[in-house]
């Protein structure tokens, strides 16, 4: 005796992103490269994406980030974003920006020469 009709329905996707800032100051020139590092409890620093400053922009990722994660520059504001989607609960863990200068070896945390104090990323499962 009573009708009820329903519509409106549809497919919802979330997607879980975040975008961290790495803001440079001091000598910029002399920056060959900024790169992203992490360090997640009872393990060593490791590397997360890089891009080149002073040349082409060219871009460096580790192979669990590749597809996921977009380094990208703007340089007028001396600033490094990393914009991090579809992450994971694996990816917790403290993200540091750091400056490489001199060298090419943007997969290295040893051949970098200045750290931020770096920020934590939670990724709840």
């Amino acid at each position: 005796h009573v009708q009820l009709v329903e519509s409106g329905g549809g497919l919802v996707q979330v997607v879980v992103s975040l975008r961290l800032s790495c803001a440079v100051s001091g000598l910029t020139l002399s920056i060959n490269g900024v790169g992203w590092f992490r360090q997640a409890p009872g393990k060593e620093r490791e590397f997360v994406a890089a891009i080149n400053w002073s040349g082409g922009g060219n871009t460096y990722y580790q192979d669990s980030v590749k597809g996921r994660f977009t380094i990208y520059r703007d340089n007028a504001r001396n600033t490094v974003f990393l914009q991090m989607n579809s992450l994971k609960p694996e990816d917790t863990a403290v993200y540091y920006c750091a400056a490489l200068l001199y060298s090419v070896g943007f997969y290295e945390p040893a051949l970098y020469h200045y750290w931020g104090q770096g920020t934590q990323v939670t990724v709840s499962s």
